[in-house]
């Protein structure tokens, strides 16, 4: 320890102490953030080869906390969606079976599905990075060995770590998400129809939380894990919340109402416009196209060229449509649009401080080695003179330093105002350094 400038002395261990703290943050995401097209940044690293105008996607988005053109914008986390390689949705696509590989192990779809690779090399990603094993699939609840548990068509949401800091705390994070679209109904003939792919039901927004987490975590590969469930109904897993990767994982199976016949346009790799309505390079899902030509069997689930009057959003939206489409749908329908919290939780940031209390006696450091302290007779400038009998010196300490024990100078701590310092009195400055 020294009190610049150069008065010395040494630091015991028993002058040293090393503490660790949490510091907690709230995070609060609004709709319009994650909704928003100028908040929600895009990606277009994928683009199809072959017939048509082609398709260009993302592989992920990113929503940002305003303007993403801005040079002050925050990026706040990631989405993407991903299908688990021997789920049901993968093996529909080829009528129950699982995908087919080429000679050098390339899984092969048919024309009718879009980035089916990609949305399982993601959903593989995130497992390898999760649970440690590429080919092992997630589960709500964590350990369970159901396949009616097991995550086949995955919502990933990664937080980035500005915002999920070294934690996500637990029993803090909620999200409002809207599990349903406008009521399902039947024209004169009797086909089914619903929602479009941008209208939702918002009358009764679902909440899922960690809530029971404090209990119920369990220590994994990603660290510690926990089930998002339904707040009305605890019941009821929905997801994953891994804590220190700040990763959640949605089973889009259990918040949407898969179910449910959808409709709308999504990009395709057509040649030419159906009807010679749509523009070149769409596709209609979920609409009643069944006397048009090029179109296939509306039972098989998959929408077709032309399109699927009895599509729905599992499977079809998630095979037909690329990610982009996807994540778009999901950002702007389900989140809502408006000022309301979409997503809200606590960080934690831990702080490991080691705390070195300076101990000054009465009758140390009460005379300073800076040049000035003295005039060219030696004498002390603070007393007066004629007084040398009666004043004593005193000093005025600004700054602490810590050096090593080569003398070499580590960290420099300034203190807010000078404190005099006399032989009448006994200091202790305490330094607080954070790491």
């Amino acid at each position: 320890m020294a009190l610049i400038p150069g008065s010395y002395k040494d630091l015991s261990d028993g002058d040293t102490r090393i503490t660790k703290s949490t510091l907690n943050q709230l995070v609060d995401v609004i709709q319009e953030d994650i909704s928003g097209s100028f908040t929600r940044r895009t990606y277009q690293v994928f683009v199809t080869g072959g017939i048509g105008p082609g398709v260009t996607s993302s592989l992920f988005q990113t929503v940002y906390d305003q303007d993403y053109t801005l040079q002050t914008a925050n990026p706040i986390f990631d989405m993407s969606v991903g299908l688990f390689v021997s789920g049901n949705t993968v093996q529909t696509v080829n009528n129950g079976n699982p995908p087919a590989v080429d000679s050098a192990g390339k899984l092969l779809f048919p024309s009718q599905s879009l980035m089916m690779r990609e949305k399982i090399d993601i959903y593989k990603q995130f497992a390898k990075n999760l649970l440690g094993n590429a080919d092992s699939y997630f589960t709500s609840p964590f350990d369970s060995t159901s396949d009616n548990d097991r995550i086949d068509d995955a919502l990933f949401i990664s937080f980035k770590r500005l915002f999920a800091r070294d934690r996500i705390k637990k029993e803090t994070f909620a999200l409002r998400f809207a599990t349903t679209g406008a009521l399902s109904y039947q024209d004169d003939s009797g086909e089914p129809k619903g929602p479009t792919l941008w209208t939702t039901s918002e009358n009764t927004p679902t909440i899922f939380t960690d809530i029971g987490a404090a209990t119920s975590t369990r220590r994994t590969f990603g660290g510690d894990v926990a089930d998002i469930v339904n707040a009305s109904n605890t019941n009821s897993k929905v997801g994953l919340i891994f804590y220190e990767h700040g990763t959640i994982i949605l089973d889009l199976k259990k918040v949407l109402s898969g179910s449910q016949h959808c409709s709308g346009t999504i990009n395709a790799m057509n040649a030419i416009s159906p009807d010679g309505v749509l523009p070149v390079g769409t596709m209609v899902i979920g609409q009643n196209v069944e006397s048009a030509p090029g179109v296939t069997d509306p039972d098989n689930g998959i929408a077709s060229r032309r399109g699927n009057p009895r599509a729905k959003y599992i499977p079809d939206l998630l095979v037909s449509a690329s990610i982009d489409d996807i994540v778009d749908h999901i950002a702007t329908t389900r989140f809502s649009s408006g000022s309301l919290t979409a997503m809200t939780f606590q960080n934690s940031t831990q702080i490991n401080s080691t705390l070195f209390f300076c101990r000054v006696s009465a009758d140390e450091f009460n005379f300073s080695t800076n040049p000035t302290y003295t005039d060219s007779n030696g004498r002390i400038r603070v007393i007066d003179v004629g007084q040398e009998s009666t004043q004593r010196s005193f000093t005025f300490p600004t700054t602490i330093g810590l050096h090593n024990g080569q003398g070499d100078l580590l960290a420099v701590a300034k203190l807010s105002r000078p404190i005099e310092k006399n032989d009448e009195r006994d200091i202790t400055f305490r330094v607080r350094l954070d790491f």
